[in-house]
């Protein structure tokens, strides 16, 4: 079995980003030749010279690559995705995003999983690359640790692994739901779903419902990580959660079988929190005892992965922006779609974009 690989990596703004993400598929292992698809989504800085200039500095040899360049009127990272797509060569679409940085094994261990147990849909982990600042590991932190919301997105271990491959298969409810920065799709399996939805944030479990629909499934190759810079500071981070939040109730309503308790958490956590405070006042020392202890265990998790006091601090930071922001989002939406009487579009327009071209 031969599968013809094609990178689709959107970009807004953020032409730098694309300079090094070119390095480092340049410095793939992987054998044989791939195809890059670089969609310009109507950025106002766009990436093109950077492109030129790569390309001029690999003109020969086997770093040799093969890239296309594309661009559109502004629509976001779904439609542009879609965009690409639907205008690549291979028949297995890699999605990234711009501001990630391939390990050079990364093509060669997705191949090895798809060609060992192939399915028409995979994600992969991501990790702090050293050269991160501070500030980008604390948030990584947040977002990827077992004790945190990252514990949460889907990335469950279960029994049915098969033998002499480490990647795990996901059935429907509960399963593995990949995500944008670091996605695998068949063109197949895009075709028959018609690939990203006009939703944004939450694009990704949106379609990764859609392709369980249409009897395809998932796996997650814990190998297959890429870098993810998160190029964002404090306030873009709760920002970003936030919407998370706010976009999880949207998708409850619209796949209700796929709600899980779950997804209350972080609101719980931070109403929970406010009791504890309100129990201190009152003497009850117990219930922030609890909490006390957790974020002990936070910083101890930090600490030890990331061998930095000073990430650890930011880590804790992170944890609480993360609860905080994607707590009051889901709580507001769950609030405004259950006694407003209003369609989630008009309610939240900002976490919806008009072109979403979709293959239907």
């Amino acid at each position: 079995m031969k599968i013809a690989f094609s990178f689709i990596i959107p970009v807004y703004n953020r032409p730098e980003e694309i300079g090094e993400l070119l390095e480092s598929l340049a410095l793939q292992t992987y054998s044989d030749a791939f195809e890059i698809v670089i969609v310009e989504d109507g950025s106002t800085i766009p990436c093109e010279q950077v492109i030129v200039d790569f390309l001029h500095r690999h003109v020969e040899g086997k770093d040799m690559l093969s890239v296309t360049y594309l661009k559109k009127p502004n629509s976001g990272p779904g439609s542009s995705r879609n965009y690409g797509m639907v205008r690549a060569k291979g028949d297995y679409f890699i999605i990234l995003d711009s501001d990630c940085i391939l390990p050079p094994q990364y093509l060669a261990t997705v191949e090895k999983s798809l060609l060992n147990h192939y399915v028409h849909c995979y994600g992969g982990p991501d990790a702090a690359h050293g050269s991160f600042s501070l500030v980008q590991k604390g948030i990584n932190y947040a977002m990827t640790a077992i004790l945190t919301t990252g514990g949460i997105r889907g990335n469950r271990k279960v029994s049915d692994k098969l033998s002499g491959d480490k990647s795990t298969t996901f059935g429907q409810k509960g399963g593995f739901q990949p995500r944008s920065f670091n996605m695998g799709i068949s063109k197949l399996a895009f075709e028959a779903t018609g690939g990203f939805g006009n939703i944004h944030p939450g694009e990704d479990p949106d379609l990764s419902f859609r392709i369980w629909e249409k009897g395809f499934t998932t796996k997650l190759i814990p190998e297959a990580f890429v870098y993810h810079k998160r190029r964002i500071d404090w306030h873009k981070f709760f920002v970003q959660v936030k919407k998370f939040g706010m976009v999880r109730p949207i998708l409850n309503r619209r796949y209700p079988k796929m709600a899980k308790m779950t997804y209350w958490f972080p609101t719980l956590f931070c109403l929970g929190f406010l009791t504890a405070v309100l129990f201190w006042n009152l003497g009850i020392i117990l219930p922030m005892g609890l909490y006390a202890f957790y974020f002990g265990l936070i910083f101890l998790d930090s600490l030890l992965k990331n061998k930095s006091l000073a990430i650890a601090i930011l880590s804790l930071v992170a944890v609480c922006i993360q609860f905080v922001g994607y707590g009051y989002g889901f709580l507001k939406s769950t609030i405004f779609l259950n006694f407003s009487g209003k369609k989630p579009e008009t309610l939240f327009p900002y976490l919806f974009f008009k072109d979403a071209d979709r293959v239907d």
